[in-house]
């Protein structure tokens, strides 16, 4: 016996690395200061460049939209979406991204597929201006079932003290701007798969006449980095508080930043719903209220800022007011207000 008969290929993994190198480097900067591979990522912070930074870091997956794309034997999609909502978790509190690391788990390595992640992760990582300075591909044939993997990320960013946004300069009377959501980014997958393959036993490539799509393209629609479109704001004199709507829809997520005192009254007929979740909600029979908890019904990001600035903010970007921040009226400080046409 050996290592590859039990399941483990080391040298596929090699030629991994080996053909990922030059695709991850594209997102390098004189900050990285070790090639892919390193035992570590080093990566040099200018402390020139900031008088006092604060480090803040999270760590997220995709969810089941992994299996979305599995079905669809694309996978050129999901590391966008990973580094994407990375950056949107740090972003909320005025985070600038530094740098991305990934891990991918697998039951069997396929080079193809793990290069098809990797360049989607390249290529948001670009965008965001952040550098992906290393990862783990482990090959576990005993944890994973054939095909199957996870995907998980990593994000470091700084902060200026100065310029945290924590949500404690909110106050009565600032307004609450949504920011459309591409669809619904990485969240609430499980509930759509059991509506339209459980339910309705359709197929990716169906042609959905009331969304105009088919249902691959509508389920893989790439989440939505909010960090190029408000980083100009990003400090309290312009913004008091963020949140990226993940899951738990607005409600879950708006409360994470709101002062006990407060309540942000929120006017669900202020936007338009997009034609996705109405079709879902019809199709599934899925309440108002259920739909709300589960997706983002069409907001993937809020900023909470004065009346004032979010003139300014909505000269630049499409935004749309969509509710107030109000004395605490409620037994919960976000209220959601049904009352549709």
């Amino acid at each position: 016996m050996d290592y590859k008969s039990s399941g483990v290929d080391i040298k596929a993994g090699e030629q991994a690395v080996s053909e990922i190198k030059g695709i991850v480097k594209m997102s390098h900067n004189k900050n990285v200061l070790t090639e892919l591979g390193s035992f570590g990522g080093l990566y040099n912070l200018d402390l020139n460049l900031w008088k006092q930074p604060i480090l803040v870091s999270s760590t997220d997956g995709v969810g089941t939209k992994i299996l979305i794309a599995k079905k669809a034997n694309k996978f050129d999609t999901i590391g966008r979406d990973l580094v994407n909502h990375c950056v949107n978790d740090i972003f909320v509190q005025g985070a600038i991204p530094q740098f991305f690391l990934d891990y991918i788990g697998i039951s069997n390595l396929n080079i193809d597929f793990v290069k098809n992640i990797i360049e989607g992760m390249t290529t948001a990582c670009i965008e965001n201006e952040l550098a992906l300075i290393g990862g783990e591909m482990a090959e576990m044939p005993d944890i994973y079932q054939k095909d199957d993997f996870d995907l998980v990320g990593t994000i470091v960013g700084l902060v200026e003290k100065s310029n945290l946004i924590t949500g404690q300069d909110i106050i009565e009377g600032d307004v609450i701007i949504g920011l459309p959501s591409t669809g619904l980014h990485t969240n609430g997958y499980t509930l759509v798969r059991e509506i339209v393959f459980n339910k309705l036993n359709l197929n990716l490539d169906t042609h959905i006449k009331d969304i105009d799509s088919t249902l691959q393209d509508a389920l893989l629609e790439i989440h939505k980095s909010y960090f190029p479109l408000l980083k100009k704001w990003a400090n309290p004199t312009m913004i008091h508080g963020m949140a990226h709507i993940t899951g738990g829809g607005l409600k879950g997520n708006i409360k994470r930043i709101i002062p006990n005192h407060l309540t942000a009254h929120i006017d669900t007929n202020s936007w338009d719903i997009p034609s996705l979740f109405r079709w879902l909600m019809e199709k599934g029979n899925i309440s108002i209220t259920n739909a709300f908890d589960a997706w983002n019904m069409g907001i993937g990001f809020v900023v909470i800022t004065s009346y004032q600035n979010s003139l300014e903010i909505l000269k630049e970007i499409n935004g749309i007011i969509i509710g107030k921040i109000e004395k605490a009226q409620f037994s919960e400080n976000v209220f959601l207000d049904f009352s549709f046409k």
